[in-house]
């Protein structure tokens, strides 16, 4: 990462390794070069998430920022952006050995009425020849669905919050190698993933679901596209903040289930999640990015065993 990145700090804080770029510059080591598109309006905390996850690997990774286009953000600083951030036309002409896109707050917008759409679907067919493999976050989930399978918004009548059980369907799956049985995860979506839904009209591969959120992690059988209904990235007090958020802003958002201690929200909740969030990227990372990447990127087209 940038060596003056804001991650860097904040994440030595809690004890993890971050090679700057001024040390990586002095090895003979190819990184993995890795794309995120942060649709988030608090930038620089959910790139603090990301890294975070992405950095429980022995694989070296050269970050990279997008951001959608250029208009002020209410959440970032201008020069934070303007810094670290690259434009969509800086980098069209590159290749990534993996993309990921965040999620956003745009449960309640219609694809049509959201104001960077063409970009979205501009990135999105973009990488089917500049990534090697793209793993998109809750909103983005839906929006991929629309662009690449031309599945319709589907919409909740009422907001799912808080961290709930999933189940294996495949056991043995690469992506979820380590997993427990069953597992716990955030939610925070407006967005509607039924089973049979993606079953019936994807070629997408399910591993793991839940009664309560529906699909929750599954991807393409050529291990180029990995879909994340959750928010594994979350911090303890994510949900925390954006139920407080919601209710200061008047909204009539749930208490987030199994969260807050005693359903209490003046108590603080403890993350139960956080095991599988860093496995889940780490396998990510290794079998669906490293293991199939090409070394030279010229050569976009990654080989499958």
């Amino acid at each position: 990462m940038p060596d003056e990145l804001p991650a860097v700090n904040f994440l030595r804080n809690e004890n993890v390794f971050v090679m700057t770029s001024s040390r990586a510059l002095v090895q003979n080591i190819r990184p993995l070069k890795i794309l995120i598109l942060n649709l988030m309006p608090k930038k620089i905390e959910t790139e603090n998430q990301f890294l975070r996850l992405l950095s429980n690997s022995p694989l070296q990774l050269d970050i990279q920022l997008l951001r959608i286009d250029n208009r002020e953000s209410r959440n970032t600083p201008t020069e934070h952006l303007d810094t670290f951030y690259r434009n969509f036309a800086d980098i069209r002409d590159e290749n990534y050995d993996g993309l990921i896109v965040t999620g956003a707050p745009l449960g309640l917008v219609d694809f049509d009425d959201v104001a960077y759409w063409p970009q979205i679907q501009q990135v999105l067919h973009w990488a089917k020849d500049h990534v090697t493999s793209t793993l998109f976050v809750c909103w983005a989930v839906q929006a991929a669905l629309n662009i690449l399978y031309g599945l319709p918004k589907i919409t909740r009548e009422q907001k799912l919050s808080g961290v709930y059980q999933h189940s294996l369907v495949q056991p043995h799956a690469l992506l979820t190698r380590g997993f427990d049985d069953q597992f716990l995860a955030p939610h925070s979506r407006y967005a509607d993933f039924p089973t049979d839904i993606i079953r019936e009209h994807t070629d997408l591969d399910l591993f793991a679901v839940s009664e309560e959120t529906g699909a929750y992690l599954m991807a393409s059988r050529d291990k180029r596209l990995v879909f994340v209904t959750g928010h594994p990235e979350y911090d303890s007090h994510t949900l925390a903040d954006e139920y407080l958020r919601d209710i200061g802003a008047g909204i009539d958002s749930p208490l987030p289930y199994n969260y807050f201690p005693g359903n209490n929200c003046r108590l603080t909740p403890q993350a139960s999640w956080r095991s599988h969030g860093h496995l889940l990227f780490s396998n990510w990372l290794n079998y669906y990015v490293y293991q199939i990447t090409p070394y030279d990127l010229k050569h976009m087209t990654p080989t499958l065993d």
